[in-house]
């Protein structure tokens, strides 16, 4: 179940030590928006840099795109977003706050003992499958589920309420059309298909990959970055024959859990949850959840999602979207399996994963440290060089080495304060390694370096450090 103290003490680590801001805080802030800071910004980099190769450098069938945020409205009535691109909400009517009701149950089910919560959350996911509004209000009223702002269980009825935010292209108002700033990536992607297959010459099965801002009016904000308004995708579509879906299906579940597994973090905080209601598009899908601190959530959907989105596209723009495969003559519209993991969802797992508070104290000794044990090919700082002492040519030392490495990974100097607070401000960042500088490297040219989850110490050659360190954050062995 949910461990508030964990996220709030995370939250307080990221902002304190430049991870994530709310956005525009001299002003209040922004509900549902954040800021990456200067580490946040490396992190979430590394972290889509590492999933585009993933798809794009090891697999030899899937290249990727940039589409554009603003797309022709039409899209998105194809794609069945104008007209259900919705979810159920109910107002209360004291507070006049609206919730989204999926949300507003998960919360209350937080509160509650696991085996209560798994009781009203499958009684949910029954009632939302069915699409039971009323059954819904019933669900909230009898649990005298209540408004966070007026504590009050008094609740409109539940109403459907589009998610995606309109605003209008052209310089002169009367002009003007309704456009829409994307829900998702995936829809660039389809309305390029035959741009990619004809100018790649490229044969079925294969993928087409994306990242990308998209954005949804998320009407409840809650779990820091977990659910935004402006949030990233990482996704990948892939084309396969019309009646292999299914076993492609299951290919893409299991490579996307190995993916999720080279980030190092234990098979037992993960799970697989088949969906209990199906898109209009699928006739397949799940979702891998991560052990977040609020519970078990969604990071990443797989789907399949048959010829729908082809099969509209080429119906209400005239252009034919076939693909003509030679190996059984034969045209098509392909259907498609498509990986959808949220970038900021990752960012907020990798952090859940790496935080934690360690005990260091001894018998006669009492220390602590927080630090994030990021895997080294995904922390933001890979190399934090630390001259003992601002004189003695230590730093000049100093100096070369980083201008060694930094051509090849992201380094750190520091020459303020004790070795000690040094090393403790790092784990904090989740500097994998640190070197220090001091009088003995003059003599013998050797340098000390420490280990961040181990905290051990060694000498090594001030030559040896970056062929060392290179080694060590490879993103792929």
């Amino acid at each position: 179940m949910a461990n508030d103290n964990k996220l709030q003490n995370l939250i307080g680590h990221s902002k304190e030590y430049g991870f994530v801001f709310p956005s525009s805080e001299i002003y209040e802030g922004l509900s549902a928006v954040y800021d990456y800071g200067q580490y946040g910004a490396e992190l979430k980099k590394n972290i889509r840099d590492y999933w585009w190769r993933s798809m794009t450098q090891m697999y030899d069938n899937i290249v990727g795109i940039d589409a554009s945020i603003f797309m022709h409205p039409t899209v998105w009535k194809a794609s069945g977003h104008i007209d259900n691109f919705s979810d159920p909400m109910i107002d209360n009517k004291d507070s006049h706050k609206r919730y989204r009701v999926d949300h507003l149950i998960e919360g209350f089910a937080e509160t509650l003992t696991k085996e209560n919560a798994e009781i009203v959350l499958a009684t949910m996911d029954k009632l939302l499958a069915a699409n039971d509004f009323t059954g819904l209000k019933q669900l909230i009223e009898e649990k005298n589920i209540t408004c966070s702002v007026s504590s009050t269980c008094n609740w409109t009825d539940v109403r459907q309420f589009n998610l995606m935010f309109a605003t209008e292209i052209g310089s002169i108002a009367d002009e003007a059309n309704v456009i829409y700033l994307r829900p998702e990536t995936a829809q660039g992607i389809f309305v390029n298909f035959l741009n990619v297959q004809k100018s790649g010459r490229m044969k079925i099965p294969f993928g087409i990959a994306q990242t990308g801002k998209a954005f949804r009016n998320e009407i409840v904000a809650r779990g820091f970055i977990f659910r935004m308004r402006e949030f990233e995708q990482m996704e990948m579509q892939f084309f396969v024959r019309p009646g292999t879906q299914k076993e492609w299906y299951e290919f893409w579940k299991e490579a996307r859990m190995k993916w999720h597994l080279s980030l190092g973090i234990a098979a037992s905080k993960y799970r697989f949850h088949d969906h209990v209601k199906l898109a209009h598009y699928a006739d397949a899908a799940c979702d891998i959840e991560y052990d977040f601190p609020m519970g078990f959530k969604e990071v990443e959907g797989v789907h399949s999602r048959t010829d729908f989105d082809l099969k509209s596209h080429q119906e209400y723009s005239g252009k034919k979207l076939t693909y003509f495969d030679t190996d059984i003559n034969q045209h098509y519209i392909p259907y498609v399996i498509e990986t959808s993991i949220g970038l900021d969802r990752t960012v907020m797992m990798v952090l859940s994963e790496a935080y934690e508070e360690e005990d260091l104290s001894t018998d006669d000794k009492q220390d602590s440290r927080v630090v994030l044990r990021f895997p080294p090919m995904l922390a933001p700082i890979k190399l934090a060089i630390l001259p003992l002492t601002k004189k003695d040519g230590l730093p000049e030392i100093a100096r070369f080495l980083i201008n060694q490495c930094k051509p090849h990974f992201k380094c750190f100097y520091e020459e303020k304060d004790s070795i000690g607070k040094r090393y403790r401000r790092q784990d904090a960042l989740g500097t994998p390694f640190c070197i220090t500088i001091d009088h003995q490297t003059k003599d013998d040219q050797t340098v000390t370096i420490r280990y961040r989850d181990s905290m051990v110490q060694e000498r090594i050659a001030l030559n040896d450090v970056k062929n060392l360190i290179m080694n060590k954050i490879q993103m792929f062995p």
